[in-house]
């Protein structure tokens, strides 16, 4: 989650402030912040993400529990809204290279707050050392032998301007389960012509592929790089094509 201005918007007048509190997390949990299923931040995390009390967060999810779109275990609160509503499909998957379930494969993904792996900094135009939100994806076939592996790192303009992907800053701890197969679609729904250059590369002397995207606006601001190590054998391939802003 990120770092939010305590009541950005102003609570109905006589309204109860945990009511208020409920109503703003629901809307995360909507808008696919919090995935269906995904274990929800601490009550002092979430206190601090919207400037109250533990307690105020605590009768918040009483609400939201009592109306069953939250539930509980022993290891916390998860979030039980129906996935989203299915949309048009975007021409691109987060990240590059990232598989549908098929049955019996698995796939992992994390986000963390850190320093970006090397030469990515420079490409986002990033300070040497400075941290963002880097994005990490494993995937594997039911029988083991297709393995994935992406790592992809957001520069300070997509976190500046992409509401949705600055939320994890405060939930990036390398842990935290990531849902961003959206992220595409949230930056264009910010006004962003995206511009995309995959570059495809075999890897010497293994069986795998390197793929690295690289994602510009329409100002040539950088937003996201990606790597994407896939077991394949294929020539080097690269190709470009934009994306207009949404409507």
């Amino acid at each position: 989650m990120a770092r939010s201005t305590p009541h950005a918007h102003p609570l109905t007048e006589g309204e109860p402030l945990y009511r208020g509190i409920a109503t703003k997390l629901l809307g995360e949990l909507r808008d696919g912040t919090i995935p269906p299923g995904e274990r929800l931040p601490g009550e002092r995390q979430l206190a601090e993400h919207f400037g109250v009390s533990r307690e105020t967060v605590r009768q918040a999810l009483e609400v939201l529990r009592r109306d069953g779109l939250v539930a509980t275990d022993r290891r916390g609160s998860h979030a039980t809204l129906p996935g989203l509503p299915v949309e048009t499909p975007v021409s691109l998957t987060f990240p590059v290279g990232a598989r549908s379930a098929d049955r019996g494969a698995t796939a992992r993904t994390t986000v963390a707050w850190e320093p970006p792996p090397p030469g990515h900094a420079e490409r986002l135009r990033l300070a040497p050392g400075r941290p963002t939100l880097v994005h990490r994806y494993w995937s594997a076939s039911a029988d083991g032998r297709e393995v994935r592996t992406a790592v992809s790192s957001f520069s300070a303009v997509a976190l500046a301007e992409v509401e949705e992907l600055a939320r994890y800053r405060d939930r990036a701890d390398g842990t935290s389960a990531a849902e961003l197969r959206r992220a595409y679609d949230w930056m264009r729904r910010a006004g962003l012509t995206l511009h995309h250059r995959d570059t495809i590369t075999r890897i010497a002397e293994t069986p795998s592929v390197r793929v690295t995207r690289r994602v510009h606006d329409q100002y040539e601001r950088p937003l996201e790089i990606t790597e994407l190590i896939v077991d394949a054998q294929q020539d080097a391939l690269v190709y470009e094509f934009t994306l207009p802003a949404a409507v």
